[in-house]
């Protein structure tokens, strides 16, 4: 099921023994478009600090209640390295983080979570053993290792979901609208699609266009590009907040622009 970052703000991170604090953002990965962490504000039991939690630790989510239940501590979140949330996140400060919580590296994968489609994947544990269903003599596990921190330098590419909104969108042959929101998919937390609001040109009219569209991000412009038309875009399904996007729905919209969907590509 695909949920709004909108409806997600808010929500609140619970650990095994009490409250974390509650989510003020996301910050996704730029090159696969999947949420990495949650900028959490921690309230006034950890003087306000905000700290990122990665979905690898998150169980089901509670929709009803609000909250996101976490495999971690308290104690764990107090004790773990800082980061400055309105900074950019280096690698290395990602390597500390996820080795204090003993998470693999998610990066030098084809997988949306390195070794599997899902976060839950790389709590250890599970870990453990798809990499010993993979590799049953435990062989290149060492060699892979290397090579991930070899990566430390990497720019991590990680972005603000909040400060994504609002950006334009440029299509093919001239301006379309600009992005007013973002959906999900609650199972691997990759971002699906950007809302567009075309109302500048069309009155309210929202359409649901996908990253894997996207030509060019220019950051310093605020603004995305596509290879779309703009009469291609706004013939598009239009998409309803107050509906839940359905898998038909979803299906329009590809056939639309004559594309194949990500659920179809994703199960090869």
């Amino acid at each position: 099921m695909l949920r709004s970052i909108k409806d997600l703000e808010n929500y609140t991170v619970v650990a095994s023994d009490g409250s974390v604090g509650n989510v003020k953002d996301f910050l996704f990965d730029d090159l696969t478009w999947v949420i990495r962490y949650f900028v959490v504000e921690t309230g006034t039991w950890l003087s306000n600090r905000k700290v990122l939690i990665s979905p690898i630790s998150l169980q089901k989510p509670n929709w009803k209640e609000k909250t996101l239940p976490a495999q971690m501590t308290t104690d764990q979140v107090k004790n773990s390295p800082d980061i400055d949330t309105d900074k950019p996140v280096s690698r290395q400060h990602e390597m500390n983080y996820l080795d204090f919580y003993g998470y693999p590296y998610y990066w030098g994968e084809d997988c949306l979570w390195g070794v599997g489609m899902y976060p839950y994947m790389l709590y250890p544990g599970y870990t453990n053993f798809l990499y010993e269903q993979a590799n049953p003599n435990n062989t290149h596990i060492i060699d892979d290792k290397t090579e991930l921190e070899a990566q430390q330098n990497d720019d991590p590419n990680l972005r603000s979901c909040k400060a994504i909104i609002g950006y334009h969108i440029h299509a093919n042959d001239g301006d379309i609208g600009h992005i007013s929101g973002l959906l999900v998919e609650e199972s691997t937390w990759a971002v699906r699609y950007f809302v567009v609001d075309t109302s500048s040109w069309w009155g309210k009219h929202n359409v649901l266009i996908s990253p894997e569209w996207i030509d060019q991000v220019q950051w310093l412009d605020c603004s995305v590009s596509v290879d779309l038309s703009r009469q291609k875009i706004q013939d598009a399904p239009e998409y309803h907040s107050t509906e839940q996007l359905n898998h038909q729905h979803e299906q329009a919209i590809y056939e639309h622009y004559g594309l194949t969907g990500y659920w179809t590509r994703e199960k090869k």
